[in-house]
């Protein structure tokens, strides 16, 4: 290479690196995880969190767990500690919508601002390995022979998880509200009631149950999806006629009180994150699907899964009375 090609090749090289750097990393942000370690929306923030680092779009990151109601209680804290923060996020989704009508909560996702959509992910009903239950099948029987003997594990009550397991009650045509459902604040606990036979049936995202499927310490029965997952072969509700089929969704929101050029440039730094080699890494290892939708238009997807979630929950009469 002659001295001249060899100098134009670095200027192409640096003018690409330049092109490709986010114009203004954000020095240090705060990623608010509204539940215990280890589940979902952990791994989620996480995960995005490192991706975003690997990016170069920030450059430290504090993360907080607050869980509690359905992430509830660390949504009021994110919005008491960091309005008009612009470099603060927050990670919530379709189960805060459930929760917070549930439990009628004076906070909800309508008092932060919408930055993206991020994954959707199928819920895994697993039973315990030595669990009389070999599939769906044999749930439906086991409900409709006796609901409150079907214990439940999941999350935050009015999240997809208990929504998963009022529907296929439904389906079965049993109460939903007789349905016997413990809520955990983190998907490992959920894992652990399972494993310790303190419950009959665990429900939550195939991510938090992976490991444990393919190390036969549960048996997996169905998967929410409408169709079986790349490379997990696990029969959805639907083709074991079980008409269920629910998948959950996760994002991030930004403090209230930001400004458009604020909740513009969280939203770069959160594209940029999910354009990292990093972030596609987690999402094929935990099974996730990639489901992004940024600013307005992730919005407008909340307010219209608001509705339809809470048309849900009112109907199977899961709301919590006064």
């Amino acid at each position: 290479m002659t001295p001249l090609r060899r100098r134009y090749a670095v200027l192409v090289a640096l003018v690409a690196g330049v092109l490709a750097a986010p114009a203004h990393a954000i020095d240090q942000m705060k990623m608010m995880i509204p539940a215990g370690p280890g589940g979902g929306w952990d791994q989620t923030g996480r995960n995005l969190g490192a991706a975003m680092q690997a990016a170069g779009a920030v450059k430290s990151i504090q993360y907080e767990n607050k869980g509690g109601a359905g992430g509830a209680i660390g949504l009021a804290q994110f919005l008491t500690s960091n309005k008009g923060d612009p470099n603060a996020l927050i990670v919530a989704g379709m189960v805060t919508v459930g929760a917070t009508h549930m439990n009628k909560s004076p906070v909800t996702l309508a008092n932060v601002t919408p930055i993206a959509r991020l994954t959707a992910e199928a819920d895994a009903i697993v039973v315990s390995a030595s669990s009389p239950i070999k599939n769906a099948k044999d749930l439906v029987a086991a409900l409709k022979a006796n609901p409150g003997a079907v214990s439940f594990a999941g999350g935050s009550a009015g999240g997809v998880d208990h929504l998963v397991a009022a529907l296929i009650a439904k389906d079965a045509g049993v109460d939903p509200s007789k349905v016997n459902y413990v809520p955990f604040t983190s998907g490992p606990e959920a894992v652990a009631a399972v494993l310790g036979g303190q419950v009959a049936v665990g429900i939550s995202g195939i991510g938090e149950f992976s490991q444990h499927i393919k190390a036969g310490r549960v048996r997996a029965i169905a998967v929410s999806s409408g169709s079986r997952l790349a490379g997990v072969d696990i029969p959805t509700l639907k083709e074991q006629g079980v008409n269920v089929e629910l998948v959950n969704w996760r994002g991030v929101w930004g403090a209230p009180g930001i400004s458009a050029e604020q909740k513009k440039a969280l939203v770069a730094a959160v594209e940029a994150g999910l354009g990292n080699a990093k972030w596609k890494e987690a999402v094929e290892r935990l099974d996730w699907t990639s489901f992004t939708l940024t600013g307005d238009a992730f919005g407008a997807f909340v307010e219209s899964e608001t509705k339809r979630i809470r048309a849900i929950l009112d109907q199977l009469s899961l709301r919590a009375k006064q």
